[in-house]
């Protein structure tokens, strides 16, 4: 009889559990069972393991194995079980001394030739093996940069199982013949689900972006944008075709301040699971960038999926951009779904196969026209829709979603002047980003004792009680709760705001102006406060 063990990960959106995968033979009849709750995929790994061991050289056990996988009652789904199973049978077959995969964690796929192909989800695991205690982990050779980027790790990458082998018995490691020089590495096909980058924008991480000094005019636009990349704020621009409104949101990635090391991590955590990670980038060091069609389903934008429910657009977007171009029409379910994860910064789903907590802390902008035919607000362009249309429109965008708004900003077309280039050329993304950069800074210094990183994440009770305005700055927006204007989330939002355009003026605390800024800026009315109020002079 011979027993032995090692560990793998089971992942759960995007938290790891250890599991511990056992095989055991036993005299009798030659079979091979699998137990602890496996999925389809997982069990396939039976013939999979069996024919990656006989091709990798070494002798399949003629006796009755089982393989548990422990805890039982966690679900268990994939293909990255099988380099565990298949190192757990050799140990007990005495191939291998049970003894040296004892404390490894091994993630990775077999091919029938035995080569280790790479899985989705290898830098949470990764995580969980180390928050666990595990401290040598073997990956395929494909996704090493990825797991190395957890410290306090030794990581193996190895591209077949013959090298596992002779690495673990001591004995030469064989060299692998490489794919033909030309062709793409067949290997990588596990790494990307089709199809699944599209929107991300992911795919220009390595390249500049657009730049801001593009968009003609549109200045008082131009100054929410920047105050919503240096305080975090939601923003919505409404205004005819045309305008500039996907122009500035595309833009709005370019001025964020490049992701911290933790925040790299989680990014790329959530990108890794989702399939979208780009083959030779393990880190993911900008802010991400996600715009998804206005035909997609409440699924795809918080989570879902057959199973245990995958990342969607939010969680794509962690940390990053949310762009929601036409809001209007996309489902109201969808849009109304987004209200939880705007509060909290995660989304919770629950499903019959479990529920699962994904990150979604996202930048949220919304782009709308003020009418089916995009003509409403345009003095003499003939808009014919009638004024019910209008209404039931301009509605599809609900209150409670619209008070999480700290930004509601109408679009002016652009004129003639600026147009040709004769309002001379706006600043550079570069520029902008300069002061977002100084802006967080001062933000990051007032706030670095507390759990909060930027204006956006205060609670509203501190801002009443512990980061206060400077006296009488708040009067007018005391006149606008008392008036109905303002709901109590919504002067929050608008103290909010204030906090981020005083750090850009450089202010210690809000004053009138920065205050009546933010109200012109949450309500639409006008406060009598001139283009270019809150820009650094």
């Amino acid at each position: 009889m011979g027993f032995a063990r090692t560990c793998s990960v089971a992942l759960v959106g995007v938290e790891g559990v250890v599991v511990e995968v056992q095989a055991d033979l036993e005299p009798g009849v030659a079979a091979f069972t699998l137990v602890g709750l496996p999925d389809k995929s997982l069990s396939e790994s039976r013939d999979r393991v069996r024919a990656a061991v006989v091709n990798s050289g070494a002798e399949w056990p003629q006796k009755k194995l089982t393989v548990g996988l422990s805890p039982a009652s966690v679900p268990k789904g994939g293909s990255g079980f099988d380099l565990a199973v298949a190192a757990a049978v050799l140990g007990a077959a005495e191939r291998i001394d049970p003894r040296a995969i004892a404390d490894l964690v091994l993630i990775g796929e077999l091919g029938l030739d035995g080569r280790v192909r790479p899985v989705r989800g290898v830098l949470p695991a990764v995580l969980a093996a180390a928050d666990a205690g595990y401290r040598q982990v073997v990956v395929p050779e494909q996704t090493a940069g990825e797991a190395s980027l957890v410290p306090g790790v030794s990581v193996l990458g190895v591209r077949s199982l013959r090298q596992l082998i002779a690495v673990l018995t001591d004995e030469p490691v064989p060299d692998e013949e490489a794919d033909e020089d030309g062709r793409p590495d067949a290997m990588l096909a596990g790494l990307l689900v089709p199809g699944a980058c599209l929107g991300t924008g992911l795919a220009a991480e390595a390249t500049e972006g657009p730049d801001l000094a593009d968009v003609a005019g549109q200045h008082r636009a131009r100054l929410a944008l920047e105050i919503a990349a240096a305080g975090s704020h939601h923003l919505l621009l409404s205004g005819p075709p045309g305008a500039g409104k996907t122009m500035l949101a595309e833009r709005l990635p370019g001025i964020l301040p490049p992701l911290t090391r933790q925040e790299s991590l989680e990014v790329t955590a959530v990108h890794s699971v989702a399939g979208i990670l780009p083959p030779g980038e393990p880190l993911v060091r900008r802010a991400p960038y996600c715009a998804p069609h206005h035909s997609a389903t409440m699924q795809s934008l918080v989570g879902g999926g057959n199973g245990l429910p995958r990342p969607g657009a939010v969680s794509l977007a962690h940390r990053g951009v949310l762009f929601l171009d036409e809001a209007p029409e996309f489902s109201g379910k969808a849009l109304d779904a987004l209200r939880q994860p705007l509060e909290s910064g995660h989304v919770v789903i629950a499903r019959a196969a479990g529920v699962v907590r994904l990150p979604a802390r996202f930048l949220l902008a919304l782009a709308a026209n003020p009418c089916p035919c995009g003509r409403h607000t345009l003095h003499g362009a003939g808009c014919e829709c009638p004024a019910s249309v209008v209404r039931r429109y301009q509605a599809r965008l609900s209150g409670p979603l619209l008070d999480r708004v700290d930004l509601r900003l109408e679009v002016e077309p652009v004129t003639r002047e600026d147009l040709l280039g004769r309002g001379g050329r706006g600043e550079t993304t570069a520029t902008v980003a300069a002061r977002v950069h100084e802006a967080r800074a001062r933000t990051a210094a007032r706030l670095a004792d507390t759990p909060w990183r930027v204006n956006s994440e205060i609670p509203g009770h501190e801002l009443r009680t512990r980061y206060l305005a400077a006296p009488g700055a708040l009067a007018i927006a005391e006149r606008d709760v008392e008036r109905g204007l303002l709901t109590a989330r919504g002067l929050d939002r608008v103290l909010r705001v204030a906090w981020t355009v005083a750090d850009l003026n450089g202010h210690d605390r809000p004053d009138s102006q920065d205050i009546a800024l933010a109200l012109e800026l949450r309500t639409g009315v006008a406060r009598g406060v001139p283009v270019g109020a809150g820009e650094p002079a």
